[in-house]
């Protein structure tokens, strides 16, 4: 396939790069695409060095079969028509379309019958904190419908992108040599402190992430479950974490869990307290699956269950989901619709 990659010099951007070249996805050729600042900029994929080209309304998506894009909402609002004109599939990691009634939202574990034939031509990535969320969901749905979700995310820098990062590793080291820290990408310091806040606050009290998760998961789901988030930014490089407890038509008990998430699709468990075995953001970055441990009975409601699970939200939670939902098309057939 003819292949371009909208937002390369992003952190997504670039872990699109890893994740094309490590799965071997068939691809003939490679665009690459950027704003005016990364346009000239050249990447390394395979044996060949590809240069970026400047994103503009003109012809360059003519022949593409499949775009992945991740440049923000605004960009692939603007861009949508001139990337499908000419009938490239759009694969869209930003929240621009998620909520379109007309555009599935899709982890290909939970839902990936939904990426056949989208009539816009544009598959929307969910949030990273959803995507996570809902593979781990999925193994306990299976055993009971859920009626309710509590989740508390701990976020980290990189869900800001690279500039965030580059901003937490700075403001350790200017603490480390006694100066004030810079404070540019986040509200407050993150070195050293926790933020309650994700994106901006929406009228209810909640965050806009927060609503994300809300909304992105009954989607997704197919389901009327009530979910309530609480989403944090924590000093950690890569990798989300969240506290997840859920209430059940009927009791799940901790074994028939354990159970479920050791055969959950994208699911490792990793629950041995006794050992200190349990996932941990530092150990697990840059690793493909959503990794769930401290599972347990909820003490406040008999039909709870909690538990704790970790990903790497650029990989799992950005640049792998988008290739497995366009891998998932490959094999069952349905991507050749769009190959020129």
């Amino acid at each position: 396939m003819r292949v371009a990659i909208v937002g390369a010099s992003g952190a997504v951007g670039q872990e699109f790069l890893k994740v094309l070249e490590q799965r071997e996805f068939p691809i003939r050729e490679l665009l690459l695409f950027g704003s005016e600042r990364s346009a000239g900029r050249k990447y390394k994929f395979k044996k060949d060095e590809i240069t970026v080209r400047r994103l503009a309304h003109n012809d360059d998506f003519k022949g593409v079969d499949l775009a992945f894009v991740s440049a923000g909402a605004g960009t692939s609002k603007e861009f949508a028509e001139t990337i499908t004109r000419y009938g490239a599939l759009m694969i869209d990691n930003s929240s621009a379309f998620r909520m379109d009634e007309d555009v599935p939202l899709v982890v290909p574990e939970v839902n990936p019958r939904d990426a056949i034939n989208p009539p816009r031509n544009i598959i929307a990535n969910p949030n990273c904190t959803t995507i996570q969320l809902v593979v781990a969901l999925q193994a306990i749905q299976q055993l009971s419908p859920i009626r309710r979700v509590h989740v508390s995310t701990y976020q980290s820098a990189s869900g800001a992108g690279a500039a965030a990062m580059q901003e937490l590793s700075m403001q350790h080291e200017q603490i480390v040599r006694g100066e004030k820290p810079v404070v540019e990408k986040f509200a407050f310091q993150l070195a050293f402190n926790v933020i309650p806040q994700v994106d901006v606050f929406m009228d209810n009290g909640y965050t806009k992430e927060e609503m994300k998760m809300y909304n992105e998961t009954r989607k997704i789901m197919h389901s009327d479950m009530e979910v309530s988030a609480m989403c944090v930014r924590v000093p950690v490089m890569r990798a989300h974490s969240e506290s997840v407890w859920v209430e059940t038509e009927r009791p799940i008990s901790v074994h028939e869990a354990r159970k479920a998430f050791s055969g959950a699709e994208g699911v490792v468990l990793m629950d041995d307290p006794q050992r200190q075995r349990y996932p941990m953001p530092l150990p697990l970055a840059g690793e493909d699956s959503v990794f769930v441990g401290r599972i347990r009975q909820d003490l406040a409601n008999p039909n709870g269950l909690a538990f704790w699970c970790v990903s790497d939200q650029i990989r799992k939670g950005a640049a792998l989901n988008a290739v497995q939902i366009a891998e998932y098309l490959v094999r069952n057939g349905h991507l050749n619709a769009y190959i020129k």
